[in-house]
């Protein structure tokens, strides 16, 4: 259970000491083992905070997130002992994260203190702590040119990652460990995927350009916004004429080279990016798969928006008791992982993660595949999905599944490794394509 306190009703919303206590709250939660998502979710279920607010308190929260490593490293500095309770370390952090990237963060110095010890004085559990949080953010001020070496001696100061994850990287890819770990810094940009059915690629540039909103084509129906936007300012959105999906997604439903009238099955399929676009492509009788009922409303809502169908099930992939017998032509297996090639979308990963959990993700998904493969028919095809860098859960996984089943690898991506740069924006995703011999 996530622990909210809510701020006096006569906080002001729109104030950055508003926005810093609530934000502190959400980093907590994540020291505390919950998703970043999910603690957003329920500070602004609880909350009175306005859209604007929400926004800011996110951001902040990311950018703690993104500066976790550096951030705690100055703090063990700058405090005696840690800060308790959490929420009081969750603030600093927070605080510290804006003082750090003053350039970026658009807030100058002195007004991150003030704000920061206003955070404290306004919050239930932080208002005997103003004059700690004075205190340790001043000094880094007076002292920064000393402190930030000292910082990033460690490997998590100067990288922002978990020691175990930066070793796993440069074992992983001894020569581009570094750019990954850039990469997964970076703040992710919003792109689009076209809806095929409704406009072309250039036809919805135009549109954007004639709203006044940069943009570029960045894949076969992929457009990357110069600048993001909220989801609700995007023209036709909300009539289905794009979806928001980063470019590495995309490439997952033209693998599957589906056509009319094909029985196809997309496995842990919430929220439903690629089940849309597979829906796009072709007209289908699609079933999509999730064992939670509450992630195949996030589906619903997203194909209700398209106007397109398929039979939402709830069901364990692991299991055959929702399955009809009927063999599929194509199955999308989206298999569940660490998700370590989409940090930057996901910041918060990389400090919930824990070095057992590819093992144990990589036999679940092993579980899956071993299960989905009997439902495919002689000459489907199956197309291995995940969103990790660890090989244990992609190449090794796939050399391990074809060998096993005397499955053909068709060609296919494999790892793409996530990129942020000017000719190539994507996350790290895997692919692996499997065709069954036929009868």
């Amino acid at each position: 259970m996530i622990q909210i306190s809510l701020l006096p009703p006569g906080a002001k919303a729109d104030s950055l000491a508003y926005q810093l206590a609530y934000a502190a709250q959400a980093v907590a939660a994540v020291r505390a083992g919950h998703a970043l998502p999910q603690a957003l979710a329920q500070i602004f279920s609880r909350s009175d905070a306005p859209a604007p607010a929400r926004g800011a308190i996110q951001d902040l929260s990311y950018r703690a997130m993104r500066s976790l490593g550096l951030t705690e490293s100055l703090l063990g500095l700058l405090a005696n002992k840690p800060p308790q309770p959490e929420v009081l370390h969750g603030l600093l952090v927070t605080a510290l994260a804006l003082l750090v990237n003053e350039e970026e963060s658009g807030y100058d110095s002195f007004t991150v203190v003030d704000q920061a010890v206003q955070a404290a004085a306004i919050s239930p559990e932080m208002s005997f702590a103003k004059g700690v949080v004075n205190a340790i953010l001043r000094r880094l001020l007076r002292e920064r040119a000393t402190l930030m070496p000292q910082a990033t001696k460690t490997p998590p100061g100067t990288w922002n990652y978990p020691t175990w994850w930066i070793d796993r990287l440069k074992a992983a890819y001894p020569e581009q460990w570094q750019a990954i770990l850039h990469a997964g810094n970076q703040a992710p940009p919003l792109t689009l995927r076209v809806n095929r059915r409704r406009t072309t690629v250039a036809q919805y540039l135009d549109t954007l350009q004639q709203a006044g909103m940069a943009a570029r084509q960045v894949g076969p129906a992929a457009v990357r916004l110069h600048r993001p936007v909220p989801v609700q300012q995007l023209p036709g959105f909300a009539e289905g004429v794009v979806s928001v999906q980063d470019a590495a997604a995309q490439l997952a439903a033209p693998l599957l080279d589906v056509a009319d009238g094909m029985r196809v099955l997309d496995a842990c399929a919430a929220p439903g990016g690629k089940t849309g676009h597979l829906l796009e492509l072709a007209d289908l009788d699609l079933q999509a798969l999730d064992h939670d009922t509450r992630r195949l409303q996030r589906i619903a809502e997203n194909l209700d928006r398209l106007q397109l169908k398929a039979r939402l099930t709830t069901g364990d992939a692991r299991a055959d008791d929702w399955w009809d017998g009927q063999p599929f032509d194509r199955i999308l297996a989206d298999v569940p992982c660490t998700a370590s090639g989409i940090v930057r979308r996901h910041p918060d990963i990389r400090w919930l993660r824990r070095k057992t959990d590819t093992a144990q993700l990589a036999t679940l998904s092993t579980q899956i595949l071993d299960k989905l493969w009997q439902m495919l028919r002689p000459d489907g095809k199956l197309l291995l999905v995940t969103c990790s860098l660890w090989p244990q859960e992609s190449e090794q996984q796939a050399v391990a599944f074809a060998q096993k089943h005397n499955a053909i690898r068709l060609p296919a991506p494999g790892q793409l490794l996530p990129t942020a740069s000017e000719t190539a924006d994507h996350d790290g995703l895997f692919y692996a394509l499997f065709q069954k011999p036929g009868a």
